[in-house]
């Protein structure tokens, strides 16, 4: 054999060398391969352990009108006027974003296809929102998503907003600056359970905070299990939540909520939270620093903003149903309308976020005919009135918007080094039998989470996981998570509804929202 080997030619041997090396090679590669299926797409839809049967409530749009003043809120929006930006500067923005639109939304019959009717019973099935309907007819928009994103991040970037100061502590603050990028947890699967450690706080005591249109302790309700519910991700241990470590993590900075009534609520969960729901002195309103002051004739402010002394932590709320830039038509007549800016971010947001250290946005359910018309909402595009029928859909002006502002958003984050933004995904509705003012109503008192665990890599809320897609911007997605609990819902209760109607939107409190939180304070 040797002697063989010796009167080989050096050609020869070199051959044989590079097959056996070859062999070698993939060999050694498919023993180390995990397995196949790590090449296929990831599933759209939820998926849920099958040991439970599947059917109830998908997503919908309209918003339960337990909280009456959000009907009528018109007279606060002069706070959300437009300011520091040419109508040319924003036709340029639009030409490009009405493009992506035309691509997406082929007629007027895609808005009435959004609203879905609800299941008959109450148990977890495979979500599918008004957004994944869309979704699903238009399934090029998953590989457009990250060229439309690039798009209108340059686009949007001549929104400027202020230069931020940052002290040396911010600057040299690694693990802040890191600790998003290292919890590489996929919260969103995963599972509730019961927990005897829950709630966090009491919806008796925390009066400072909570509206008592979401405290259901203090209604006629008697079941509360839904207070002793803990979300266990599937592959990692959630950080347990402590008001202490919170204000300590956050010391020097400020955390921000703009978006709708429920992110109101994910303000107030966390206020009550962080203080256990105890009454404290020692927190100062500040909101007059961000203008957040009650107007005459107005019913409440745009928002409200707090800040703990003690470690210089400050948390605020800006109504923003819509997150896009609204300001009055003819600020002289006390009944004009009002100019929708679909490709602006509110002004609230280009004002402040160089003050922020944390961005929390959301909307979802203010994205309705009736809601438009009530508020007297008029959609604008590059300055001027849309007069694009593939925008004016509702799914359509709704999807231009959130890139629009998340892009916006991403395009702040090189001049902001220490802000983390997220955008919250769509909070459900659990609406049985009918609509908000139609019979609809969720009486279930017994979790349809029980047994079931969420599984899905991929968010439920297309929209919004592909607006963030390619950015600096975190998906915070609660949608799934949320989804399995119709029994945390204000219902009947609501103190504020008429009879007959009841509140299947908002949660009570303490309840699901505290859970958000839980999962924010994970992420920071």
């Amino acid at each position: 054999m040797k002697g063989g080997l010796n009167g080989l030619k050096g050609k020869e041997i070199s051959l044989i060398s590079i097959v056996l090396m070859s062999a070698t090679i993939l060999i050694w590669t498919w023993e180390k391969t995990p397995g196949l299926t790590s090449f296929l797409p990831p599933q759209t839809q939820l998926q849920l352990s099958s040991d439970v049967g599947g059917g109830g409530s998908p997503l919908a749009k309209t918003e339960s009108t337990s909280e009456q003043g959000e009907l009528q809120l018109t007279q606060t929006f002069s706070a959300e006027s437009s300011s520091g930006r040419s109508i040319d500067e924003s036709h340029i923005i639009s030409t490009a974003l009405t493009e992506q639109i035309h691509s997406k939304v082929s007629n007027e019959k895609t808005e009435a296809k959004e609203v879905l009717e609800a299941g008959n019973n109450h148990n977890a099935q495979t979500l599918s929102s008004q957004e994944n309907i869309s979704e699903e007819r238009h399934q090029e928009e998953g590989k457009e998503a990250s060229n439309e994103a690039n798009i209108i991040t340059d686009l949007v970037a001549s929104n400027q907003s202020p230069q931020r100061s940052y002290s040396d502590d911010r600057k040299n603050n690694e693990d802040w600056n890191n600790g998003t990028e290292r919890k590489a947890c996929n919260y969103a699967k995963g599972k509730w359970v019961p927990d005897n450690n829950r709630p966090l706080y009491s919806g008796f005591e925390c009066k400072q905070w909570l509206s008592s249109m979401w405290a259901c302790r203090l209604t006629q309700r008697t079941d509360f299990a839904y207070e002793n519910l803990r979300w266990q991700p599937r592959d990692c241990q959630m950080e347990e939540f402590e008001g202490s470590k919170f204000l300590r993590r956050m010391q020097n900075k400020t955390l921000a909520f703009v978006g709708d009534s429920l992110g109101r609520q994910q303000f107030q969960s966390l206020m009550c939270m962080i203080t256990g729901g105890k009454e404290t002195a020692d927190v100062e309103d500040v909101g007059n620093e961000y203008g957040l002051v009650l107007t005459e004739g107005a019913a409440r402010p745009n928002g409200w903003a707090y800040r703990f002394p003690s470690t210089h932590t400050t948390i605020l709320y800006y109504w923003s149903a819509t997150l896009c830039d609204i300001e009055p038509i003819d600020a002289n007549n006390p009944n004009t309308d009002h100019a929708m800016h679909l490709d602006r971010p509110p002004a609230f947001l280009r004002q402040f976020i160089h003050k922020f250290d944390v961005l929390v946005l959301n909307t979802g359910h203010h994205w309705n005919r009736g809601k438009l018309k009530g508020n007297r909402w008029v959609m604008h595009v590059g300055g001027v009135p849309n007069t694009d029928k593939k925008i004016a859909v509702i799914w359509g002006a709704k999807n231009l918007t959130i890139h629009s502002v998340v892009s916006w958003v991403n395009s702040q984050l090189p001049k902001y080094p220490g802000l983390k933004a997220f955008f919250r995904t769509i909070s459900p509705r659990h609406f049985f039998g009918g609509e908000w003012n139609t019979g609809g109503s969720c009486n279930n008192t017994t979790p349809m989470s029980i047994g079931k665990e969420i599984l899905d890599e991929e968010s439920t809320d297309q929209n919004a996981a592909h607006a963030v897609k390619g950015t600096g911007v975190k998906l915070l997605d609660i949608t799934a998570i949320s989804q399995l609990r119709d029994e945390g819902h204000i219902s009947r209760f609501s103190i504020t509804a008429k009879p007959g109607m009841q509140d299947c939107l908002h949660w009570c409190l303490p309840g699901v929202p505290d859970t958000w939180n839980e999962i924010l304070f994970a992420q920071i």
